[in-house]
């Protein structure tokens, strides 16, 4: 046996080092007089008052894995004892003995550093280690809440254990007095909820959860209730009012929940007199309907009272002196446009409960990554609110789950029974919303219908302009919407410096129920309608100065709203001369979302609503615009996309517009880029250059250096083109608007990539591969997807140049979900074709011939044919590396009568080389000679075309044919100087190439 100090003044004895598990269980001889427990230290006395009656009586409690006894000092973790120090002990011993209190750091100091002054950081020093040896934070397990500026709670649902004559049985103390419903087994989403609500009410005394019906108000009190049962004795107490009827009842019914008869005609004052110098915990749940009686009762009992505590649930607040609002929000969703797989889509709480009520009922999904993504959206449909999911997961057994989102999708139904053991107004959402509704006055009834014509976000603005009339002004509307929001009803949330509101869509469609006059609907739906399209109008002179994802999110919070006022002015009842405005109007904001095709159905839409007083104006010249680049983005270089360009730049032409011509240039020299026909697309490049030296504009000359840039480029004028894309990007950050709202994508990103590519022709592998990753990041930071697609369909080419395919992998998959998404069919087929390259690359030719056919077809039918050249290469060398190579040899020959007619000249060199390399393989006389002549011609344009990476490629070619000769000298002196010239890049594959052949000529 050896003696210690273990902090508090007095000496222990411990048994000897080395003994076992089982010498330290038996050892029950210690005194442990650091929190009050034994009359042995001298500050007894005073640490009883900090201790509960409960924690006198049983010096042995469990929370969670763990057991606690407070006279041994010893923590086990499951039976087995936890390292603690001396002070971390006593912090968790004197925390733990009042549960759910707040504890100052005065009174912990004071209490574990009796005789000495510290630090409040010593405190926090032992806290942390503390929370570290229980794992507090660790798989949703919470002990320990601090309180800022006012001290610890001990958060955790604690039992007394009680061990009789040594033995080891524990048995927790129950509380038969406490009345509370069972707690569900498992609440998903709300460890967070219940562990604030337990700490305000500790502190607070007097707590509000308010929320939406169905999102789990009474679930949460529940569950607080039981984490609270120990710290007030079982003096917790569960009243529901929600049978009630009668306002004059709720006194009577919170007295007879306690248990008492009372005989007084004042049963408030009884009550209150009870409960006077009572510690209690009362839930009153339910209160929404009877909200004067219960605020009446609450705040009498909160003054009266002074040891009782009150948790109400109701969907507005009580709003009495004392109380403390908590807003239960409903559970989290994943987001629309986050790229779901399933486990993303696991770690959101509302998928979670949707999963296990959906297994509950009898299906167990499995959840694979395309089915996350409908799990999620019911979700969001739903507004995470738990109530309605629970009742869509239960119809999962019934009918799927493809069809359940079906279901959801074309209707909300409201009438999806629940568990039979529910309450009547829980038992459908139909029965919750009627509850609700049934509580609000009648305006508020009127403005709940016409409110249900908005769609998502909505601002006051719109509402003032929406649903006011002749018997309801403005201020009428202000107050009704505050009681609305008051009462759950209206979500509200702020967007800046101002408040979004919106009806949750189980709200929504039950308000769409409700019984409206025709005309009044027509009415509303035209003033929707018009108030939409001017603020569009309004707005539009700021959509070019949306650059990023933030400053978009703020101005487009409007667009489901446009949507519906769309779908209304070309149905039936609605006005199309308001639908061609409103199409012309967010058509710049589909192109800024890279909603290509929503830009298509709609501007088609009011194209064709188009007559003879309508048409060939300016609406129709953006219209025109528009359809032009979604088809040309959508489906390739179809004849309608062409059609759609030119009668949009013969209106522009017409009115004179030098802004509108450019605008409109700018996609037209896209679109024969696309088609393959370069020279055409280099003189809408020209004219562009014209007209944006004429605007000083900076925006306009950041379109026309791109659009110069990338046709110089595909010509092979390298030097030119290098100027160009600088001058873009030299230009571009000095303005805020971006190309996007018109020509689709962001002029300076394309302008990056290519200038990346640019580099790489001229002999700067390293500083290509530079550009082509600043460029994508660049596009990352504007979270435009078109715009994101291009740089990476650029980029790919400059990673599988320089022989990293492992890059090149990672950008073709983020390029197949960025167009897939986005419905972009032209860049899926060219993943698919660089998919085929990277097989080629990586010695499976066959797969990589067979990817680079279908893609090709794929490509020519569309048509597009910008990336063509390129991967008609690589099928050439794929069908040689397969034994074809006469096959290739036609192919590659076509490639080039193709490249001289339509002149995508930059690929030249390269075509060549592989030519050359093609008939050295053939054995047939001569062919030495024919190479040798590719060869040197391919050489010759290369210089031509300042186009290093093409000349350093044809003389290690060359180089190694005449090697094969025996020239060795003459093949080392072409190949030095070239090789030389490279400053950077050693590490790329041609280099690499390079230095070891020049090795072997050494």
């Amino acid at each position: 046996m050896r003696v210690l100090e273990l902090g508090l003044g007095c000496y222990h004895a411990l048994p000897r080092s080395g003994a076992t598990k089982s010498d330290f269980l038996r050892h029950r001889s210690w005194t442990w007089t650091g929190i009050g427990i034994g009359p042995s230290h001298q500050d007894a006395t005073k640490n009883d008052a900090m201790i509960s009656p409960a924690a006198q009586t049983s010096d042995r409690i469990s929370f969670g894995p763990f057991t606690l006894a407070a006279g041994e000092r010893l923590l086990l973790l499951q039976g087995e004892p936890v390292n603690l120090g001396t002070r971390s002990f006593d912090i968790l011993a004197a925390l733990a003995a009042r549960p759910n209190e707040i504890v100052s750091k005065k009174d912990l100091l004071a209490h574990v550093w009796p005789d000495v002054t510290v630090e409040e950081g010593s405190l926090r020093f032992h806290i942390a280690n503390l929370r570290k040896a229980l794992g507090d934070g660790k798989d949703g397990a919470r002990y320990i809440a601090t309180l800022t500026g006012r001290g610890y709670c001990f958060v955790a649902p604690v039992s007394r254990l009680d061990s009789q004559d040594g033995g080891q049985s524990e048995v927790a103390v129950s509380y038969p007095q406490a009345n509370l419903p069972s707690r569900l087994t498992r609440m998903v989403g709300r460890t967070d909820d219940t562990v604030a609500l337990s700490t305000q009410l500790a502190g607070m005394r007097f707590v509000t959860v308010v929320g939406t019906g169905g999102v789990g108000k009474t679930t949460v009190a529940v569950a607080v209730g039981h984490d609270l049962v120990e710290a007030f004795a079982g003096a917790v107490h569960f009243v529901d009012l929600g049978a009630l009827s009668d306002p004059g009842l709720v006194a009577t019914t919170v007295a007879s929940m306690l248990g008492l008869s009372l005989q007084s005609d004042d049963p408030t004052s009884s009550l209150i007199a009870y409960l006077a110098d009572k510690r209690i915990l009362l839930i009153l749940d339910t209160c929404e309907h009877v909200i004067d009686a219960a605020a009446s009762l609450a705040a009498r009992i909160f003054a009266a009272a002074p040891q009782a505590h009150l948790l109400a649930t109701s969907r507005e607040p009580l709003q009495v002196e004392g109380e403390y609002v908590y807003k239960l929000d409903p559970l989290a969703c994943a987001p629309g446009d986050l790229e779901l797989t399933a486990s993303v889509a696991h770690s959101f709480p509302a998928t979670q409960l949707f999963l296990e009520r959906a297994a509950a009922s009898g299906v167990r999904l499995d959840l694979p990554d395309a089915d996350a993504a409908i799990v999620a959206g019911i979700c969001r449909k739903l507004d995470g609110v738990p109530l309605a999911i629970e009742l869509a997961a239960g119809r999962v057994a019934s009918y799927g789950l493809q069809k359940t989102a079906e279901l959801l999708d074309e209707r909300l139904t409201l009438l999806w029974p629940g568990q039979r053991t529910a309450t009547p107004r829980q038992k459908t959402l139909q029965a919750t919303l009627d509850w609700s509704y049934g509580l609000l006055s009648e305006l508020e009834r009127h403005l709940l219908r016409r409110l249900a014509v908005f769609v998502g976000h909505f601002s006051i603005d719109a509402v003032l302009d929406v649903v006011t009339s002749a018997t309801v002004d403005d201020a009428l509307v202000f107050g009704a919407i505050d009681s609305l929001v008051a009462k759950s009803m209206v979500a509200a949330r702020p967007a800046g410096a101002t408040m979004r509101y919106r009806l949750l869509d189980t709200t929504r469609a039950y308000a769409l129920q409700l019984d409206v006059d025709d005309a009044e609907l027509e009415s509303l739906a035209a003033r929707h309608a018009t108030h939409y399209l001017r603020w569009l109008e309004e707005t539009g002179a700021g959509w070019p100065t949306l650059s990023s994802a933030v400053q978009r999110s703020l101005h487009l919070a409007g667009l489901a709203n446009v949507r519906v006022a769309l779908d209304w002015c070309f149905g039936p009842e609605g006005n199309t001369e308001v639908g061609v405005r409103l199409a012309a109007a967010a058509a710049p904001v589909f192109l800024s979302m890279s909603l290509l095709t929503e830009c298509h159905r709609w501007t088609a839409q009011a194209v064709l609503a188009l007559d003879d007083t309508t048409g060939g104006g300016l609406e129709e010249m953006h219209l025109q615009a528009a359809l032009g680049v979604s088809l040309m983005f959508t489906r390739g270089g179809k004849d309608a996309a062409r059609v759609a360009l030119n009668r949009s730049l013969a209106i522009a032409d017409r009115r004179g517009d030098a802004l509108d011509q450019l605008q409109i240039l700018g996609p037209l020299q896209m679109f024969h880029l696309r088609r393959g026909e370069f020279r055409s697309a280099l003189h809408y490049a020209e004219r562009c250059s014209v007209i944006a030296g004429s605007l000083q504009d900076s925006v306009s000359t950041t379109l026309a250096h791109s659009l110069m840039g990338i046709s110089l480029h595909l010509s092979g004028e390298l030097d030119r083109a290098q100027t160009a894309l600088e001058a873009a990007l030299r230009y571009g950050p000095r303005s805020d608007r971006t190309t996007t709202n018109y020509l689709g994508f962001d002029g300076r990103i394309l302008a990056g990539a290519i200038l990346a590519r640019t580099l790489w022709l001229q002999g700067h592998p390293d500083r290509a591969v530079e550009r082509a990753r600043l460029t994508i990041k660049d596009a990352d930071v504007l979270n435009h997807p078109l715009t994101l697609s291009i740089a990476l369909v650029w980029a790919v080419s400059v990673f599988l140049w320089v022989g990293d395919p492992k890059s090149a992998e990672e950008y073709i998959e983020r390029l197949f979900s960025r167009a897939e998404f986005h419905s972009l069919d032209p860049y899926l087929a060219l993943g698919r074709g660089f998919k085929g390259e990277l097989a080629i690359r990586r010695g499976n030719a066959s797969s990589g011939v067979e990817s680079l056919r279908s893609c090709l077809a794929e490509l020519h039918a569309a048509p597009y044919e910008l990336l063509t050249t390129p991967l008609n290469i690589s099928f050439v060398q794929g069908l040689a590396g397969t034994g074809r190579p006469a096959e290739a040899l036609s192919l590659l020959d076509e490639t080039i009568r193709q490249v001289e007619a339509s002149g995508d000249l930059c690929y030249m060199p390269e075509l060549l080389r592989v030519k050359g390399s093609l008939v050295l393989a053939a054995p047939r006389p001569g062919a030495d000679e024919e190479a040798e002549l590719c060869l040197r011609r391919s050489l010759e344009l290369s210089n031509r075309q300042g186009a290093q990476a093409w000349k350093l490629r044809t003389a290690i070619d060359l180089a190694s044919l005449l090697a094969a000769r025996g020239r060795h000298e003459t093949a080392r002196a072409l190949l030095h100087p070239i090789f030389a010239r490279f400053g950077e890049g050693l590490e790329t594959a041609d280099l690499q190439s390079a230095a070891r052949l020049l090795a072997t000529l050494n």
